[in-house]
């Protein structure tokens, strides 16, 4: 407690004191902002003269102001009008036809009497939908015995079972890995679902359906990774999972991890751990050589200090930082500025490939790299460290070699919103289920979530894959397992 006679005489102790007090008041109030924000605030991070992109401390030249209203209206091209109406409904969707006639009494001409007859018609369509059901299938296996001897009877074959003593078919198993793992639907919910369709199915016995099914597809992630290792860089990120702890009641934090691999291993691959020490991601990836673009985690350091794993950081992050250093020191915003310039050049460098992208940062990207070198540089002289803005300095300077490697080649990316993104549906289905019941389920979990999300990322129809290879999965050779995986079964089919 500070009473008068703890208080310093001294008069530069004493402002040092209170310059001390009032960063520290400045810096709870900055954390304050922060929570309000995400809890109640919008999540984009855009500002209000985030459209033009213009630097606070840079007035527009007499060239570079905007033309007054009229003569742009002049100069402006006419803007092309769209014809109006409803859209065409898909071709592919499949057609029902209902044809609409007229009674036998309504067909007389008004004039003559006689009886009119159809030279044309006018369609009209409109989206219908039936729900889903569940139906029972039954397979009679004929029974054949000589009427003569009636020795040795002969029985036809029945049909191949995803799983023994399972009453569910390969159909109904997809569709509840779907509803959990690309739904988000719980299995309590989908409990309640079947029973309106007529069949009660306990959770317990849809947990040990999902269950089984990852150990059936146990071998496909198996590849999958194997693939994603191969890759020349991968994405990664990691989102905390609530787990149910073993004869508590209580849950504890675990980690979901994904890892995408590049377009030669077009794969998204989800790992589970326990926890979120470093050993999780080093064992996975124990085999890789190549780039790792992922955040700041302390837990990739030792795993990139060698020379085969070379880290890439995120300007997303960065940008982040500043953002929120925003709110105590408007200077951010020229940073801000700064980066908007960086990821202008990126929507450039969008369309095109390795090579381009490299010759065009090259010439553009770097010099701007340049000028946010000098605006770190020469912010870091006239900032308290402990303050957001100095903080976000911080961390820009100790990733600065990270930060600036995307120049270098054109296969990386200037941020790790792809890691970011492929975790949304983790994040989306842990708000309905809450929890996993135990770690063993979620590694099960991760193996259904990289077989769901790498056929959302080639465009295959989840329930038709998930459907067709637990069929064959069971018989398929095992030197052949790639022709199981999403890529392949796209173009066989």
């Amino acid at each position: 407690m500070m009473t008068s006679t703890t208080l310093p005489n001294d008069l530069s102790a004493l402002k040092e004191m209170v310059l001390q007090e009032h960063q520290r008041a400045e810096l709870y109030k900055h954390r304050y902002e922060l929570l309000a924000r995400r809890h109640f605030g919008q999540s984009a991070e855009k500002r209000p003269d985030a459209p033009g992109q213009q630097l606070l401390f840079e007035l527009p030249t007499e060239a570079e102001a905007p033309a007054p209203e009229s003569a742009a209206a002049e100069n402006a091209p006419a803007r092309k009008k769209h014809g109006g109406g409803r859209k065409p409904l898909p071709p592919e969707l499949p057609r029902q036809r209902i044809e609409h006639t007229l009674p036998e009494e309504q067909r007389h001409c008004p004039c003559c009497r006689d009886v009119m007859q159809p030279f044309g018609e006018e369609v009209t369509e409109q989206r219908e939908f039936i729900p889903a059901s569940l139906f029972v299938i039954q397979h009679a296996q004929i029974k054949y015995a000589c009427k003569r001897c009636q020795e040795k009877p002969a029985i036809a074959p029945g049909p191949q079972k995803v799983i023994e003593r399972i009453s569910a078919g390969p159909g109904l198993l997809a569709w509840n890995v779907i509803a959990k793992f690309q739904h988000h639907q719980p299995l309590y919910r989908q409990e309640d679902i079947f029973e309106q369709h007529g069949d009660k199915i306990p959770r317990s016995t849809q947990c040990g359906w999902l269950a089984t099914v990852a150990d059936l597809l146990e071998p496909l992630y198996r590849r999958m990774s194997a693939h994603v290792l191969c890759s020349r860089k991968i994405h990664t990120d990691d989102t905390p999972i609530r787990v149910l702890a073993p004869g508590t009641g209580k849950t504890r934090t675990a980690r979901f991890w994904v890892y995408l691999g590049d377009s030669e291993h077009p794969f998204t691959v989800f790992d589970y751990t326990f926890n979120r020490g470093r050993d999780g991601p080093e064992k996975f990836l124990k085999d890789f050589k190549g780039y790792l673009q992922a955040d700041a985690y302390a837990g990739y350091d030792r795993l990139c200090a060698g020379h085969d794993v070379i880290e890439v950081a995120c300007w997303a992050h960065t940008r982040r930082k500043f953002f929120e250093a925003r709110e105590t020191d408007a200077r951010a915003d020229e940073m801000l500025t700064l980066i908007g310039e960086l990821y202008a050049i990126e929507k450039q460098a969008r369309p095109l490939n390795a090579g381009g992208r490299q010759q065009l940062r090259q010439m553009q990207t770097r010099p701007i790299l340049d000028r946010i070198r000098v605006w770190l540089s020469a912010r870091v002289l006239d900032t308290l460290p402990k303050s957001p803005l100095g903080q976000a300095i911080t961390y820009a300077f100790n990733q600065w070699t990270a930060l600036t490697r995307f120049v270098d080649d054109g296969i990386l990316e200037a941020d790790n919103n792809l890691g970011e993104n492929a975790l949304r549906p983790i994040c989306v289905g842990r708000k309905n289920y809450l929890f996993v019941g135990s770690d063993a389920g979620g590694r099960r979990a991760a193996i259904l979530y990289s077989l769901v999300r790498s056929c959302e990322r080639h465009e295959v129809n989840v329930w038709e894959y998930l459907r067709d290879v637990l069929i064959r999965v069971s018989s398929h050779p095992a030197g052949q397992i790639d022709d199981l995986l999403p890529h392949r079964w796209k173009s066989a089919r």
